[in-house]
């Protein structure tokens, strides 16, 4: 009768709060559910604007090497035993005979000074510094001009001349995109390897808290698969919520910088960013790849909350503590 007794009372103690009626197996408003998504949030931040500044240099790039790649230059350097402008006359003709250059147009005198104002100051008389000229070539789009037949007959007719076809420049601009990219790509990867380790943590500790629930429910028969899918979808809501939040951010921030850039085109440290990086626009490719980085985080939460929770019950079937 004792033993009785002792089994309808612990048969009559109260469920755990989240099996009770229309409640969540695991809640996700309480204190260690909002500090993860916080979490997320921040992270997805961060791995969204990096993934913005990726498409942004990609963009940047792509128009500095059009740009680049369309032009090329002959500088002029000044030699007291020869007329400069003469010179600069003779290579203009020269230029415009060959097959795929459709412009040329040699830079004045006032023009190559102000070069080197942002170094030397302004107000300084360039006369007597042997400052070489340049002349600038426009190059028809997808021509491919006979550059060496025209450097060699540069040399032979204009000695001072010299042919830069920009191709130096090209590689470097070509490299450094590649490596900001892919410097943007390793920060994303690393900050959702991150939001992968803080769900994974998290779920053992739900998990942990929900010891019990989760026994009560295998005793009426639920399979680890129901189970499973409580625990994920509570944490991919979760995900969405964080990552919408640091996307929605993310947006924010870029957009502002956009704005500021665009207000403040007239300043000098302006011009040289716009120079840089243009007009601080991502495009609808950017856009996407930040929407695409939120999406992936809630997917991540999901997948590795599923795959702790299986291992989890395996290891609590095969009777580890």
């Amino acid at each position: 009768m004792p033993d009785a007794a002792h089994d309808l009372e612990r048969d009559e103690r109260p469920l755990p709060s989240n099996l009770r009626r229309d409640q969540p197996l695991v809640p996700i408003d309480n204190v260690a559910g909002r500090a993860l998504m916080a979490v997320i949030a921040i992270l997805t931040f961060l791995a969204a604007l990096s993934a913005g500044a990726a498409v942004l240099a990609a963009r940047a790039s792509e128009q500095w090497r059009g740009a680049v790649a369309n032009e090329m230059t002959i500088q002029i350097r000044p030699d007291s035993r020869r007329d400069i402008e003469a010179d600069i006359a003779r290579a203009a003709t020269m230029a415009r005979t060959v097959p795929g250059i459709t412009a040329v147009q040699p830079v004045p005198r006032s023009e190559s000074d102000k070069l080197l104002e942002p170094w030397l100051g302004t107000g300084l008389d360039l006369v007597e510094l042997p400052v070489p000229r340049l002349i600038v070539l426009k190059l028809q789009s997808g021509a491919g001009p006979d550059l060496a037949a025209f450097r060699e007959a540069l040399r032979r007719e204009v000695p001072t001349a010299i042919l830069d076809d920009h191709r130096l420049w090209i590689r470097r601009l070509s490299t450094m995109a590649s490596t900001i990219i892919l410097s943007g790509a390793a920060v994303v990867l690393l900050v959702l390897a991150a939001a992968a380790l803080a769900v994974a943590f998290a779920t053992r500790g739900a998990m942990a808290g929900s010891r019990d629930s989760v026994e009560v429910l295998h005793l009426v028969g639920a399979d680890d698969d129901f189970i499973a899918r409580e625990f994920q979808s509570r944490f991919v809501r979760l995900g969405l919520r964080g990552g919408t939040i640091g996307g929605i951010g993310a947006i924010l921030v870029i957009a502002l910088l956009g704005f500021l850039s665009s207000r403040l085109s007239a300043a000098p440290e302006a011009e040289q960013l716009q120079a840089m990086f243009g007009a601080f626009e991502i495009g609808w490719a950017g856009y996407g790849a930040v929407i695409l980085v939120a999406m992936v985080v809630a997917a991540i939460a999901g997948l590795v909350s599923r795959i702790t929770v299986r291992h989890h019950l395996r290891a609590l079937a095969g009777g580890a503590p």
